[in-house]
């Protein structure tokens, strides 16, 4: 790996640590003759093209040019392992505005809009596939490209049942009804407290997208899944993208999605969450 790294960086490699936080892939810090890199890797055969479908994610993401994504230094292979190699971003505090900010330049990021809901590529959601076909309609790109895979491969996982399949079927009859009609926003699609980081300049650094033009609200659900980002956040993002009325009602079916996926990845212990929000849709 160090020799394929200096020929496509033309550099001597110094020196290589890993650093935590990779759930799915190993991840490093390198440091060369012409400066640091940040680098993950991962298995070609076990994940294809997943590098592939990230670096375009971020590259998105930094056209948008609304909140800074680390720039991609380039993508490839070396036996039998996949390498994407960002900018290396220095982990500096948190501005005094730092919420404020961020709500801010999320909102302006939703703006970006495309004529479906979609993605002209899949992408992944942690290690699984995440389908992103052209839909005309948000429900119907919410019930084909996301929750019914999901639901599909908990079947056949043997964590979900006949009843919990129905249950997945009647909310789809009621989702057109309950959720707003918007044209598409795109959004990063995996947005928690892992998934963005504070530069050294004080402001967030947006990582490991799941990107697709989808409904904005799913990036609002997803930051509330694991205990929800700060109350400036939330009230600076509305004043510059103002919500319908009733988000709260709906985060739970924006995040039976998220759910969904952490059933198939850590199994069924997530799944008491699903049956509760499905009982009372």
């Amino acid at each position: 790996m160090k020799i394929y790294l200096e020929n496509q960086l033309n550099c001597k490699v110094k020196s290589m640590k890993s650093v935590s936080g990779g759930c799915i892939n190993d991840v490093k810090i390198i440091n060369t003759s012409v400066g640091d890199y940040f680098i993950k890797v991962n298995s070609a055969k076990h994940f294809p093209k997943m590098f592939e479908a990230e670096a375009k994610g971020l590259e998105l993401l930094r056209k948008a040019n609304m909140i800074r994504i680390p720039e991609v230094v380039f993508i490839g292979e070396d036996n039998g392992y996949s390498v994407l190699v960002l900018e290396r971003i220095h982990i500096g505090r948190k501005s005094d505005t730092f919420w404020k900010d961020f709500g801010r330049n999320l909102a302006k990021l939703h703006q970006q809009t495309n004529p479906n809901f979609g993605l002209n590529h899949s992408n992944y959601i942690g290690s699984l596939t995440q389908l992103n076909c052209h839909h005309e309609t948000w429900t119907d790109f919410f019930i084909h490209e996301r929750l019914e895979p999901q639901v599909k491969l908990a079947t056949k996982k043997g964590f979900i049942n006949t009843t919990i399949r129905n249950q997945f079927e009647r909310l789809y009859l009621r989702l057109s009804s309950i959720c707003p009609n918007e044209k598409s926003s795109l959004i990063h699609g995996d947005l928690w407290n892992g998934n963005f980081m504070t530069d050294e300049n004080g402001n967030a650094v947006l990582i490991d997208p799941a990107i697709s033009f989808s409904n904005r609200e799913m990036d609002l659900a997803m930051t509330k899944l694991f205990g929800g980002f700060s109350d400036s956040f939330y009230k600076s993002y509305n004043e510059n993208f103002p919500l319908e009325n009733g988000f709260k009602k709906r985060v739970d079916i924006y995040n039976l999605y998220y759910l969904m996926v952490h059933v198939n990845l850590f199994g069924a212990s997530y799944l008491n969450d699903v049956k509760n929000i499905l009982k009372v849709f």
